[in-house]
Parts: C-alpha cells; structure tokens; sequence
C-alpha cells in the first residue's frame, strides 16, 4: 500500500524539479490559477506561511519596528525619481493602464516593492531628529512580472513583508541592517531549521537602488542554492530624490539614511527543498500546521475511537494536534500524513489501550517508539524538539559536504559540473570576472561572507590579486 501511494510522488533523483511539482501539489500547499505564474496558497500551505509570519511578526515588534499598510498602486511618475530603482526593476513591473472604461493620464504601477511610496510618506511626516527613527513595516503582496515561474520560488505574485525604516546617521543605518539580517537568519534556523550564510552581495548582485545589499544564502538538496532573505542599506539616495530631510542637532538640514528589508514565501520552497524526501514533505515541528497526528488502528472496535479523541483533547492545550479517523485503510493513513510532513504520528489501536501505552513514529526518520500513558506528553515535547535539531543538523551537514573550494576556473567548471553545491573562490572584484564566470559555468556570485578567509591570493579566473571569498553557486 505504501509503495503505491509513495509511487505518486517522482523521486529526487529521477527529477529533482518534477518532484517538487509533486509536492506542493499533493500535499495540498497550492494549486495553479489562470493567470501564468500565479498561484492558490492553499489552507495546508497558507497554515505554513502563518505559523512563520507570526514568529518573524513576534521578531519584527521585539526590536522595536511597527506595521503599517501602503497601496497597492504606484504613479509612474512616483516610481521614476528614483533612477537606479526604476531601471532594475523595470522589466518586471506591471501596469494598469485603464480605470474602467477610460483610459488613465497616467499609468500606474502594481508594486513590486514598495520604497517609494515608504520615501513619499516619510518626506510628509520626518521634520526634525526627533521624529527618528522611523521604524515601519508592511505585510503584503507585491507582483513581479517574471518570465519563468515556479509555485513559491518564483510567481508573479507572492506574499511578503518589507520593512523600510529612516535614520539620523549612517552608523545608525548600518546597524539596523545588520540586525535585521540576524532576525532573518535566526528565523531560517531555530524556526525553519535552514542553516544560511550571511554576507554582502556584490555589486552586481545588490538591490536596485541600494548602497550595500546584505543576504542569506541557503542551499537546497539538489545542490542549488536560494536566496532567503535580504537586508538594504539605502543610504540616502532615496532621501534626496524624494526630499527627505530633517533638522539636524545643530539645526542643520539633513537627507535621512534608510533601510529596507524583506523575508517572503519563496521560504517555503526552501523549507520543502531542504527538508523533503521521496515520501514528500517533511515539516520542522515549530511551523508544521499539525505537530501530531492520531491514526486510530482498528478504529471500528468499541473504545477506539474514544479513546483516540480523549487523546487529541488532552493534547490539544500542548501540541497542534489531529486525528484522522476517516475510513480509509491505515496503511493510507499512514502514507497520507508522511507526504504532508508531519512530525510525528501517533498510532493507538485495541492492543494499545489494554497495555495503556501508544506508538510515536517520526517522520524525519521512521523510528517507532512504545511510549506509556503517563509518558505521552513528555515523549512527544522531547521528540519534537530533537526533530527540529536533527533537521538543521542534517541540513548543515549536507551544506557542509557539498561546499568545496578551488583556486583555479578549471577546477571551478569541473567541480560545478560533477557536484554542484557551493563554491568558494577568490575574486578581484571586478565585473568584468564575475560575468565572465556566470557565462562559462551559470553559476552567481551568491554572497561574499562575514566570516571569510583566504584560500588563495589570486582571483579564480583572471588570476590577478585578490582580497575578496566569494561563495558561488548556480541557483533558483
């Protein structure tokens, strides 16, 4: 039964990409739409995307920031003061050219990130160093007019939060950056159990607009590597453009230093990437929607039943629990709550309740364990928290095994090609190299790192003096 039901799902090796599809399907996280690129976030997988935005909602407030609503609909003329913005996001960017029947004077843009409107607000409400910091952020959506898509990865619209904030000075602005991109990457890993490397981005690879763009990298199972989060220091590019200014302490007029930062669904394609395996998904405990489920075994015998919901309720207060007492086979059962991720499934059937005991089973192993009565909710907190750990732990050590580092570009291509995963190499700094490498190989620079050593002192391709590690990658 199981090997049938598992059969639905392509395995990893066969098609990394087709088994993805699988997933997000059959585990009912989202469906397709009418419109290319866009997607249903199902309940399973919106239930997912909560549980995360409420821990980084609790992160956000923690330190301090407030949330707030902008539209939805930018002017053209609002979106072009910012010359560097405007032309990195301008391929992607959608129109509304009409109000009803009537043609609009001017068009206007669907955000794809909201800066400017954020920019026009603070020009109204900062006058003075008092009125600093502004600490905002939003939760919303936002479309993006990719030309290849994929649910959660990349679709033209998704889900997201964006902060954006204003400073008195730059250290100040600096700071805040760095301290979000810590929030962003405790959130990868205590929450999500995502093990990231924090770094700069190059040049190249920044945010539209930006000064510096800091970033998360995460790599997934089939060797690739996502972006899971990024952290801008706008400096006070947008500040003169739109005439941010305020009053110094020495009653100067000065432009403000500004933030922004955003965390999105695509995070959940992460999670499945990392975490998942032929049998489908598999959830780390503190965002699965359902922590435990109760198959009853023979649940037609008198007391089954009863005893299984007498369970859930006195579960209910501790863990997010269900019971799948449906009147399909066990065996189903059993398969249906491993592709949906759940952490851990609790089996009690006739046998049980006459030896006053349960079975625990765990999805990231498979292991079964008897557990007695007086011992359920003890067991079930230990397992859950030692799932979370074994998750990133596994994670890690996989990132670990598939980071690799090369001093020249023909061992770049052929470690690329044999096993993909990270790279580390040095790099000159120069565009002219870091185009030249995304050419040959497709790999990206994905970030230069904080904790960065050496390995050589001449850059990978065009061997000239080289001060910066970069880790590359060919990614999502």
């Amino acid at each position: 039964m199981k090997k049938q039901m598992v059969e639905k799902i392509t395995a990893m090796d066969e098609d990394f990409a087709q088994w993805y599809t699988d997933v997000v399907t059959k585990a009912e996280l989202v469906d397709y739409s009418s419109v290319r690129g866009s997607m249903v976030i199902r309940p399973y997988g919106y239930a997912i995307w909560e549980n995360i935005k409420d821990a980084l909602d609790g992160e956000i407030k923690r330190t301090g920031h407030e949330n707030v609503y902008m539209p939805l609909l930018i002017p053209e003329s609002l979106l072009q003061k910012e010359k560097d913005h405007i032309e990195g996001f301008a391929p992607e960017v959608a129109w509304v050219t009409h109000g009803g029947d009537e043609k609009l004077a001017e068009r206007l843009c669907i955000r794809p990130t909201s800066e400017v409107l954020f920019a026009e607000h603070y020009k109204n409400i900062v006058h003075s160093y008092r009125d600093l910091p502004k600490l905002y952020n939003q939760w919303s959506n936002v479309v993006r007019w990719e030309k290849t898509t994929r649910p959660f990865l990349r679709t033209l619209e998704f889900l997201w939060q964006e902060g954006h904030t204003c400073h008195e000075t730059e250290e100040d602005a600096h700071e805040e950056t760095l301290r979000m991109l810590e929030v962003y990457a405790d959130i990868c890993e205590r929450v999500l159990a995502i093990p990231v490397i924090k770094g700069r981005k190059t040049e190249k690879e920044k945010f539209a607009g930006a000064d510096y763009t800091y970033t998360i990298e995460s790599l997934m199972h089939d060797g690739k590597a996502l972006q899971s989060a990024t952290s801008h220091n706008l400096g006070t590019g947008f500040a003169k453009s739109f005439g941010i200014e305020f009053l110094d302490r020495e009653g100067a007029l000065q432009p403000v230093h500004q933030t922004s930062w955003g965390f999105t669904t695509r995070i959940i394609g992460a999670m499945i990437m990392v975490h998942g395996d032929d049998q489908g998904l598999v959830l780390p405990p503190a965002i699965a929607p359902v922590q435990v489920r109760i198959v009853p075994i023979a649940q037609h015998k008198e007391g089954v039943l009863d005893a299984a919901y007498d369970l859930k309720n006195s579960l209910s207060s501790e863990v997010r629990v269900d019971i799948d007492a449906s009147d399909k086979k066990p065996g189903w059962k059993f398969n249906e709550t491993e592709m949906r991720g759940i952490p851990l499934r609790l089996e009690i059937g006739p046998k049980d309740i006459e030896q006053e005991k349960v079975v625990l089973v765990r999805r990231d192993t498979g292991e079964k364990i008897e557990v007695a009565n007086s011992q359920i909710e003890a067991e079930i907190a230990r397992l859950l928290e030692k799932i979370q750990h074994g998750l990133y732990e596994k994670a890690l050590a996989h990132r670990l095994s598939e980071t690799r580092t090369v001093q020249s570009m023909e061992h770049f291509s052929e470690t690329l090609s044999a096993h993909g995963g990270f790279i580390k190499a040095m790099w000159c700094g120069k565009r002219e190299c870091e185009d030249a490498i995304k050419e040959q190989t497709q790999a990206t620079s994905r970030c230069i790192p904080f904790d960065s050593q050496a390995v050589s002192e001449t850059c990978v391709y065009c061997s000239q003096p080289a001060d910066e590690l970069v880790y590359w990658a060919k990614a999502y």
